[in-house]
């Protein structure tokens, strides 16, 4: 086809991140999808779509029932040496918001912060003032609320994606507690 161009490639979303860490939390018991897409404020199609391209990554399996089930393994190693190329860190202005990175736990508590203001993803119902850190995907503030676990890995995971090396490698050994097999 002249002048057709198509890329069959799959990419892997900013959401997908979101979406494995929520499904790592409950291994034992599998979501529906729609109670996924409740949580973490995405639709069920959103969702439905998030699994088939990270099946598609060799990051979930679908289990003998049917459910999508997160490799654990080849998660780590793509969030050790992936996320930060392929979701860099996007920066903003000074704002109030929810504490991420090495600001919020469960890094706080191991990293010394340094005199410049915390990083902070951007939040109306914010406590702390500092530079703008864009979570992964706009609905991130908000499925983190709801759940204390998904706040954690996804703050590790900014400390993967904008942490200085340090930062990183608490924050590696952190997901390994949360993520072992």
């Amino acid at each position: 086809m002249a002048g057709s161009k198509s890329n069959p490639q799959i990419s892997l979303r900013p959401q997908d991140i979101v979406v494995l860490l929520r499904l790592c939390l409950d291994q034992d018991k599998p979501m529906s999808y729609a109670a996924l897409a409740e949580e973490i404020r995405l639709t069920a199609s959103e969702v439905h779509a998030s699994v088939n391209r990270s099946i598609s990554a060799q990051l979930i399996y679908k289990d003998v029932s049917g459910k999508p089930r997160v490799r654990l393994e080849p998660l780590k190693l793509f969030l050790q040496h992936g996320v930060r190329y392929c979701f860099p860190p996007s920066r903003g202005e000074m704002t109030r918001g929810i504490p991420t990175g090495y600001a919020a736990p469960p890094l706080v508590d191991k990293i010394t912060a340094g005199h410049e203001p915390p990083p902070v993803w951007p939040a109306k119902n914010g406590s702390v003032r500092g530079m703008t850190l864009h979570p992964l995907y706009p609905t991130v503030p908000d499925a983190a609320s709801r759940n204390p676990q998904l706040y954690e890995l996804l703050v590790i995971v900014d400390a993967l994606r904008a942490g200085s090396p340090r930062e990183r490698a608490i924050a590696l050994l952190e997901l390994d507690a949360r993520l072992s097999t």
